[in-house]
């Protein structure tokens, strides 16, 4: 009579049903979070930088010198970063999605290289080619202002387009869009006369971001 083989002894304990229920349910989250499209995109916060973008065209408009125009940009954008930071964050939380993880990360990376190159153009500029006493656009007639100077609304919608498309590729649709014409807009600014610099900022730093914040608000549930 042969001898049964011995019959082998499990390695591990077996898994109950409701540990193993729970394990792939972290699995399928985790890969739903690295697949789906970053949605914390702030729609109540694009209308706030909107409307502080249109009190800075006022507010520069009014300046007497360059420097004093520069220092009203660059405020708004110091007010423009933190209330994009704020709102994004309190989207990010209230629709529990990771912001520094997965494709939040990846959306805030996008934005880095754009904005970085903005910082450092402006601030080359400004140390170059700015004077103490320049008259801000020769009170709007840019007859006699320095190129670079006159370049800058043009460069600042370009870079920011360039920003707001390479974010967008991992969030919803609508915002490569929204770059885009950030981008058009800044072309038009290079190629029109100087003087309407301040128009485009006007549209694009506030109307675009009104318009798209508005509608991403309602579409997106803020």
């Amino acid at each position: 009579m042969r001898d049964r083989p011995a019959l082998r002894r499990p390695s591990a304990p077996p898994v109950a049903p409701d540990q193993a229920a729970q394990a792939h349910l972290r699995f399928i989250r985790a890969a739903m979070q690295r697949t789906t499209t970053f949605t914390a995109v702030p729609g109540w916060g694009g209308v706030a930088m909107g409307v502080t973008a249109i009190i800075a065209a006022l507010l520069a408009y009014q300046q007497e010198t360059v420097v004093d125009w520069m220092r009203v940009w660059a405020a708004e954008a110091l007010i423009g970063f933190a209330l994009g930071v704020f709102f994004t964050a309190q989207k990010a939380r209230k629709h529990g999605v990771p912001l520094l993880s997965g494709q939040g990360r990846k959306f805030l990376l996008g934005m880095l290289p754009a904005i970085l190159a903005g910082f450092a153009l402006t601030l080359s500029i400004y140390n170059f080619d700015v004077g103490p006493t320049d008259e801000y656009f020769v009170r709007q007639g840019v007859l006699n202002a320095k190129a670079s100077i006159r370049l800058l609304p043009g460069l600042w919608l370009l870079l920011y387009g360039a920003g707001v498309i390479a974010a967008g590729m991992f969030s919803i649709r609508l915002i490569p869009l929204l770059g885009s014409l950030f981008i058009l807009l800044g072309l038009l600014a290079l190629l029109a006369p100087a003087v309407w610099g301040l128009l485009f900022m006007a549209l694009g730093f506030g109307g675009l971001h009104i318009g798209f914040g508005l509608y991403i608000a309602r579409r997106y549930g803020g």
